[in-house]
């Protein structure tokens, strides 16, 4: 009697993981120096004071304090949203 083999568990295992994207410090949070900011495919935010961007376009803290997003202007463009840091006044 012809069968056909079941294969169930060889059809699946083509989703890829998830890559955690996004904001994962918010504006008016307080940061550490190192902290990520923000994780992104792209320069979806751009960095402003205190903020650096790495080569995955990853925006990190790069003074303690607290963040902000702007709308502002980033090499002479007016409408970019850029993250920085206040630095927290030393005590």
């Amino acid at each position: 009697m012809a069968h056909k083999k079941g294969v169930g568990s060889s059809k699946n295992g083509r989703e890829s993981a998830s890559q955690r994207l996004g904001v994962k410090i918010f504006g008016g949070q307080k940061c550490v120096a190192g902290n990520i900011i923000v994780r992104q495919r792209g320069t979806v935010h751009y960095p402003g004071t205190n903020v650096g961007m790495g080569k995955d376009h990853t925006l990190y803290a790069l003074v303690d304090g607290v963040v902000t997003f702007k709308k502002g202007s980033y090499k002479g463009r007016q409408d970019r949203s850029v993250v920085s840091v206040e630095a927290k006044a030393e005590a």
